[in-house]
């Protein structure tokens, strides 16, 4: 990198001295730092426990490397959380702030925190208020986080069931050739969650749960009809809803359950020229009280980094020129 006017040097030590932390900040053949230098375009070079970083965005890069070197002494660090510390900062969170922790969800296998200020915005509101839409762009955490406050509301004795709903729509691919009943035939599509439940639970906790109907899975088609207190419900990919089904769905919300309803309003599945549910209860609950909502965009997204050029890629090309 050649040196120029505009860029800056910073030279530092990461103590105590300690190389096997120190090979945890840096990552297999220094995988991290190379990360470090391509997403701040900087230049890091390391002898030892000595750092020089040269860029404009060397302050940044300092920061970001001492941070990471105190995550080092307890947690691997990979580059996903190199990815998601750099969001962080650039959301204005830092390592240690007590922000952070009062976020933090408390699950049976660990904690689970806000990273941004849309997730924090989620987390806030879906404590406080008994339905919260969560809309936006996938892998912006909207279902995860939802269902570790699920988990922390039955573990606290808050709910007494946690209800999983998702519209049984197809998705370009045809849900009568896949095998079982209804349920069975939507299961596939609950992945994310069921994954996210055995994260925080543990497999064996969560079938014997599913056993007692401690936790439902529930096809949007079985809900008319029911009210369900005590629970907590997630209405997940509800922008394959329509307006009726939306109504339907949060008419069912009973005593001392919380709902929580979320969806990308541009991903529908619904057939062509059909309203999405989830587009039109914007403007019909906009200012209800007792009804919150969060929007994410891209660069909420906590995956690869490429997945957020992708969202955005797409948000520049839907915008009207």
């Amino acid at each position: 990198m050649a040196s120029s006017a505009s860029e800056s040097q910073r030279e530092f030590d990461l103590e105590p001295t300690d190389n096997a932390r120190l090979a945890n900040l840096c990552g297999p053949l220094d995988e991290n730092l190379r990360l470090l230098e391509s997403r701040l375009d900087v230049e890091i070079r390391r002898r030892g426990d000595s750092f020089r970083v040269i860029g404009a965005h060397a302050e940044s890069a300092e920061d970001t490397l001492r941070e990471l070197f105190a995550l080092a002494k307890d947690e691997e660090v990979t580059p996903e959380r190199v990815h998601l510390t750099l969001q962080e900062r650039e959301s204005g969170q830092v390592v240690g702030d007590p922000q952070q922790h009062d976020n933090a969800v408390r699950v049976p296998r660990g904690g689970i925190r806000a990273r941004g200020t849309h997730q924090r915005d989620y987390l806030a509101h879906i404590r406080a208020r008994d339905l919260t839409f969560g809309i936006g762009p996938a892998g912006t955490g909207k279902t995860y986080l939802a269902v570790a406050c699920a988990v922390e509301a039955l573990t606290a004795d808050r709910v007494r069931r946690i209800v999983l709903v998702r519209p049984a729509v197809e998705a370009g691919e045809r849900l009568g050739f896949l095998p079982g009943d209804l349920t069975q035939k939507v299961d596939p599509y609950l992945r994310p969650m069921y994954d996210a439940l055995y994260e925080m639970m543990g497999f064996d906790r969560v079938a014997r749960f599913i056993e007692r109907n401690v936790i439902e899975v529930a096809p949007l088609a079985f809900m008319r009809g029911r009210s369900l207190n005590e629970s907590f419900i997630i209405l997940d990919e509800a922008q394959n809803t329509t307006p009726e089904q939306m109504k339907m769905f949060l008419t069912r919300i009973g005593f001392g359950s919380k709902a929580v309803v979320t969806g990308d309003v541009t991903q529908t599945d619904l057939p062509a020229g059909k309203q999405s549910g989830l587009s039109q209860v914007i403007d019909i609950l906009h200012g209800v009280d007792g009804v919150a909502f969060t929007f994410f965009d891209a660069h909420d997204v906590v995956r690869h980094p490429l997945v957020q050029r992708i969202v955005r890629a797409y948000e520049a090309r839907s915008k009207p020129s």
